[in-house]
């Protein structure tokens, strides 16, 4: 009996961590895909500098929701909505006709 409940909550612990470390590896692929594209030359130095003002403009979100200590329903709608949008756009601008020169 004490080793099916150890087993269960082993179980748990590493869904529960799992879940974090795919949480914590999206919040970082916008970084990584801006700085993978300036390491190639996809992207120019005006189109950087939008991704990087469009990624800060996010985090002041995130910011602005967190500081009251919950995120409401329509909060993180909005978070996300920007996220996907910030997503399209990196690729958007990684796959124009513009290098860096």
């Amino acid at each position: 009996m004490k080793l099916t409940k150890f087993i269960a909550a082993f179980a748990i612990m590493i869904t529960a961590a799992t879940a974090v470390n795919a949480q914590s590896a999206t919040n970082r692929s916008d970084k990584s895909k801006i700085k993978q594209g300036v390491k190639t030359g996809e992207l120019t130095k005006a189109e950087t500098r939008n991704l990087a003002e469009q990624q800060r403009d996010i985090r002041k979100d995130v910011r602005v929701a967190k500081a009251d200590g919950d995120i409401t329903r329509a909060e993180r709608k909005h978070i996300k909505r920007e996220k996907k949008q910030a997503d399209r756009t990196i690729y958007r601008k990684k796959h124009n006709d513009k290098d860096r020169d």
